[in-house]
């Protein structure tokens, strides 16, 4: 059967590789689509925070390199979400990962528990 969800992940990424092997453990099969290489667009990302109910701060990866570059903690705070969203899917290392999505479920990052309620 097709994938009903896409996971966007960074392979390198150890809390995406966990994610990963809860999904494997639990058979939900997914699309992997490599979040720097494909970055999910706006329109996901907008879905992402209607379908999680969080604020669009809370899609970014405020432990990354470019957050900190980026200066994104003190930018966020004048930033209107359509700009914020522009920023994220211009630059997927920005994103707090993993990001699952599909079948009216959205995770953004990986606790297992979560991921059991949306999905054990």
């Amino acid at each position: 059967p097709p994938a009903m969800y896409k996971l966007y992940h960074y392979p390198r990424c150890s809390t995406c590789r966990k994610a990963r092997a809860w999904l494997d453990a639990h058979d939900v099969t997914v699309e992997l689509i490599d979040i720097v290489e494909n970055p999910p667009s706006r329109e996901v990302l907008a879905l992402v925070m209607r379908h999680a109910d969080l604020p669009v701060a809370k899609l970014f990866n405020t432990s990354g390199e470019l957050y900190r570059a980026g200066n994104y903690k003190e930018r966020l705070k004048t930033m209107d979400k359509a700009e914020a969203l522009a920023e994220l899917a211009a630059q997927g290392k920005l994103i707090k990962r993993p990001l699952l999505v599909g079948d009216g479920v959205a995770l953004v990052g990986f606790r297992e528990a979560e991921y059991e309620r949306a999905l054990g």
